[in-house]
């Protein structure tokens, strides 16, 4: 309804009347005229694994945004990240409503249109929903690309992806490559290290399903040779948690690139508690680490050799009482990478093999 259509003429005596009515249907009429913020999409990346080492630039506008209201962006790579970084989370609507910024790729891609003085978490399993701050949203697959083929590795009578993404374990981005994980004719798992078409390629397998409280062994054939900077990791790890602890109990067998430090570590995360990291000195040859997880507790045991019978002698051994996860979904993962190689030392090549996993509840 237009304002002409909302003031018509009235007889002079009964202005008062007249006004007051007037007021009611120019309020009317401005309250149909208005119209919900919207925010779109209209830059969307490609569809992609993700990792840390990948970024693409997403743009979108808004329609009736409020002044302050200001977009949060996130990519999805199994759980909804926060983009284009933690310590940067939002992106400003410029004056003609367009809004523009990187973001490190994912299969999905969201928009969020947000009040002044949200904030919004760094990751999250689901989005926020509208309200509650979230004024608008837009949701939107990436741009389609060569389809990703998971690579499965059958290890131990469990089936383990191999990890394609990128990853910044350790504070700083690894590529990862499929190829540098496979079995042998013994059934051993192989993870290996190395420049593979210019480019510095990490090793990581991934358990398909969570197992929860139990015993976690791994026989290792050797860590002792591995470069300073070089971390194998074997542990729990609960992709879709938006905790940042995200259930993760750790056997770490690396210098961290101190060549006279100690190359083993027992964690309960997070790290940077002094109670919860238990550093060893592990030995050349066939090394069998174990964990067993039970409810307020988790005790690490490494011993020579492939058996873990209570005869055998062990190597280092810690119990932790403080800050134990209870199960959700995590699972094994088992990871070979270089850490802060730039600042410690020249990337080498590396390998290690898993002899065996096993699991007791």
């Amino acid at each position: 309804m237009s304002h002409a259509a909302c003031s018509r003429s009235f007889p002079r005596g009964r202005w008062r009347i007249v006004l007051l009515m007037a007021s009611v249907a120019l309020a009317g009429c401005h309250a149909r005229q208005t119209r919900a913020p919207t925010v779109q999409i209209t830059r969307v990346p490609v569809a992609d694994a993700g990792g840390p080492a990948k970024l693409d630039y997403i743009e979108g506008r808004v329609t009736n945004a409020a002044p302050g209201e200001q977009i949060v962006l996130y990519a999805r790579s199994v759980v909804w990240w926060i983009q284009p970084f933690g310590d940067h989370p939002f992106t400003q609507v410029q004056p003609d409503s367009t809004w523009k910024n990187a973001t490190h790729l994912g299969t999905e891609y969201a928009a969020l249109l947000v009040e002044a003085g949200y904030r919004p978490p760094a990751k999250v399993a689901a989005l926020p929903r509208v309200g509650n701050g979230v004024v608008a949203e837009a949701v939107m697959n990436g741009t389609p690309s060569a389809p990703v083929v998971a690579k499965t590795v059958h290890f131990s009578g469990y089936d383990w992806v191999a990890r394609i993404a990128g990853s910044d374990r350790g504070g700083q981005a690894n590529a990862y490559s499929a190829d540098n994980v496979w079995t042998d004719e013994k059934g051993s798992l192989h993870l290996r290290m190395q420049e593979r078409n210019g480019q510095w390629t990490c090793a990581e397998a991934m358990l398909t399903r969570s197992l929860g409280y139990g015993t976690y062994r791994f026989v290792v054939e050797d860590s002792a040779h591995l470069a300073p900077s070089a971390v194998l990791g074997m542990f729990t790890f609960d992709d879709l948690s938006a905790n940042p602890v995200r259930n993760e109990l750790d056997i770490e067998m690396s210098r961290w690139g101190n060549a006279a430090g100690h190359n083993g570590q027992y964690v309960v995360q997070p790290y940077y508690v002094p109670e919860n990291v238990a550093r060893f000195e592990a030995p050349a040859g066939v090394l069998t680490h174990t964990f067993r997880w039970e409810p307020g507790m988790v005790t690490f045991r490494t011993v020579r050799g492939p058996s873990a019978s209570a005869e055998a002698r062990a190597v280092s051994e810690h119990e932790f009482t403080s800050g134990i996860p209870t199960p959700a979904s995590e699972t094994v993962h088992i990871d070979l990478y270089d850490y802060h190689h730039a600042m410690n030392s020249a990337q080498q090549p590396s390998e290690v093999v898993i002899e065996k996993f096993e699991y007791l509840p």
